[in-house]
């Protein structure tokens, strides 16, 4: 069976990370999580005080310090899925934390940053047989891709997933700052002058706003299929 590279991109909190990780597992894929690896520069910026008292960030300094930052994966057996790594140390429940949250669509727009980190996911994904989620992964990362999604769902949906998910870790959450951050996050990402979030032409568009979890992955799995028989 021939394997292929498949592109999930969509609005923030829309379980587009959910749908790839499941997606990868099913069909034995590698799965990357393009998110994760802007929310990990963010929190080694957080962490080294690169962001100024308004939320701009010292661009200056976070470029002279890019080559020291060095995400990975590592699967977690447990949960079956993979954990992100930031210069070898477990950050995966720091980089979803509401202070990452707010701070990483600003990150995300820093050219220099997204040039450094779409060469590494290019460089994953040479042999295919790889799902990657993000929000230019049809369009700028793997613009030929064979399958591309596009997810999407109301805000307030969204807010409440981002919500539910946080309690649920045992982190303190607060619904309408959740779904503010929401809305300033998909202003921000759609427009960026580097890589603005948008629809690939040749993307199949998933509202997912009333789907289970269950239900979406029925039909991306049937995407899949289709895809790698044509």
């Amino acid at each position: 069976m021939k394997k292929i590279t498949i592109a999930i991109d969509g609005f923030s909190s829309c379980g587009k990370s959910t749908m790839a990780k499941d997606l990868a597992r099913e069909v034995g894929y590698i799965y990357v999580d393009t998110g994760a690896m802007y929310r990990s520069v963010t929190l080694f910026a957080l962490r080294n005080g690169m962001f100024n008292a308004d939320g701009s960030i010292k661009t200056d300094e976070l470029r002279e310090r890019m080559g020291e930052i060095n995400i990975s994966f590592k699967f977690n057996v447990e949960t079956g899925r993979p954990d992100t790594y930031l210069n070898g140390e477990l950050v995966e429940k720091e980089i979803r934390s509401m202070e990452v949250s707010s701070h990483v669509s600003p990150i995300a727009t820093v050219p220099f940053v997204r040039e450094a980190l779409v060469a590494q996911q290019q460089r994953m994904g040479v042999e295919k047989g790889i799902v990657m989620d993000g929000r230019d992964i049809g369009t700028v990362v793997f613009p030929n891709a064979e399958l591309k999604i596009f997810v999407t769902a109301s805000a307030e949906v969204r807010a409440q997933r981002r919500f539910d998910e946080l309690i649920n870790k045992g982190m303190e959450a607060d619904f309408n700052d959740i779904l503010k951050n929401v809305q300033e996050r998909d202003y921000i990402d759609s427009h960026r002058e580097t890589s603005p979030l948008r629809k690939a032409d040749d993307a199949i568009e998933l509202d997912n706003s009333n789907m289970t979890i269950p239900e979406q992955k029925a039909w991306l799995l049937e995407k899949y299929y289709q895809a790698i028989k044509s």
